[in-house]
């Protein structure tokens, strides 16, 4: 059993979070490095700040560009599918996503019951004209419906790419454009389906590749039903000597025995401005227990009970969650305001924090389109 404190703990995992050095590349491969070292990036629709799964990649690499995920498409190197949430995960892990599909196809319900002549119906224009948006197929919207109301077209084109029927083979702006399965995976993917076990084996390692520690409730977060086949693998897994056991504050932890040494390594006390969606702290629990801070996203919270604001992001300073800031890129005026800064940690050099946070806010409202950093009057706490 390793005993680390929290300070190692948190190392760690900034560590294997793919923070531990400045990628200087603008090539694709330093893209592709980015979604190996995190297995998957999250996709989310809000764009007060640029979209999360940008802003995760920009994160890891600030020489990241957009036009490197439609390159990536069209090489077949990644893919989008669900993972927690949706996300854009390695072309490589396309068979463990077969789990999920096959659970959707035999009934489990993932937004919408399944509506097979539709479904038939948008299959096979698919089939005949190719790829396809669901802005392709008309629809007379009801008035004042609600988002819920997605146009027939639409829910058959999400069902056949959660069954695996569809891939989205590129976006167009913001909307997927979809393509026959068939047609867009590389012949030497492997495609047989997974046994569970193998299917609680690869979660675990890529886990504990890429959050450094984990429990079952870590790695099975978000998945129905898994958490004890995760466990028994766990235990299988440590018997047989491929994994080590963690303490930390008490709490028992896996990890790969050769992530453990990154431990070794000199981390690099940079400011992080981290997406909400981010891969190191999506799972508020896990980071209130390791790194003694309590998040919430309020954008989903009422405006008389919020606490920081609108889409506040966390700040990360070396190891240490130190605040969080709200910010919004007005990319029209190309101007980043700051409506509030929240210190929440003692730092022991502010000035040389308040250094590293000023350069860090002018390439992030770089990063926005934003040639300007306004900030608005008493806005730092803390």
């Amino acid at each position: 059993m390793h005993i680390l404190s929290k300070q190692q703990a948190r190392k760690l995992i900034v560590l294997c979070n793919d923070f531990h050095h400045n990628k200087k590349s603008k090539t694709l491969d330093a893209t592709m490095e980015s979604f190996n070292a995190l297995g998957y990036v999250q996709i989310d629709t809000i764009s007060v700040v640029n979209r999360a799964h940008l802003h995760v990649l920009w994160s890891r690499n600030q020489h990241f560009k957009e036009s490197h995920l439609d390159s990536l498409f069209e090489s077949k190197e990644i893919f989008e599918y669900w993972s927690h949430a949706a996300a854009m995960l390695p072309i490589k892990d396309y068979r463990f996503s077969l789990i999920r599909k096959q659970q959707i196809a035999n009934g489990d319900i993932h937004w919408f019951k399944n509506k097979p002549e539709m479904m038939s119906h948008v299959k096979d224009i698919i089939a005949k004209e190719g790829a396809k948006k669901s802005s392709d197929f008309k629809h007379k919207r009801k008035v004042n419906s609600g988002w819920w109301d997605w146009k027939p077209a639409k829910i058959a084109l999400e069902q056949l790419y959660m069954e695996g029927q569809l891939m989205v083979k590129k976006r167009q702006g913001f909307q997927k454009m979809y393509e026959l399965t068939e047609k867009l995976l590389p012949t030497e993917i492997i495609t047989s389906m997974p046994t569970n076990e193998e299917y609680c084996q690869h979660l675990i390692k890529r886990y504990l590749y890429t959050q450094g520690i984990g429990s079952a409730e870590n790695i099975a977060y978000l998945r129905k039903g898994l958490k004890p086949s995760v466990h028994k693998s766990l235990i299988q897994m440590y018997e047989a000597g491929e994994l080590e056991k963690v303490s930390v504050n008490k709490q028992e932890y896996y990890a790969l025995p050769e992530r453990l040494s990154l431990l070794n390594n000199r981390l690099q006390t940079k400011v992080h401005i981290l997406s909400p969606f981010d891969n190191m702290v999506i799972q508020r629990k896990r980071l209130s227990e390791l790194f003694d801070y309590d998040y919430q996203i309020e954008c989903y919270v009422p405006d008389a009970k919020r606490k920081f604001g609108y889409f506040c992001l966390p700040i990360l300073y070396g190891n240490e969650l130190v605040g969080r800031i709200d910010c919004k890129a007005h990319r029209k005026e190309r101007i980043l305001k700051v409506k509030a800064v929240f210190k929440e940690k003692i730092i022991k050099n502010n000035e040389k924090y308040q250094i590293k946070l000023k350069q860090a806010l002018i390439d992030f409202a770089e990063f926005n389109q934003c040639d300007e950093v306004v900030f608005e009057k008493n806005n730092v706490t803390g």
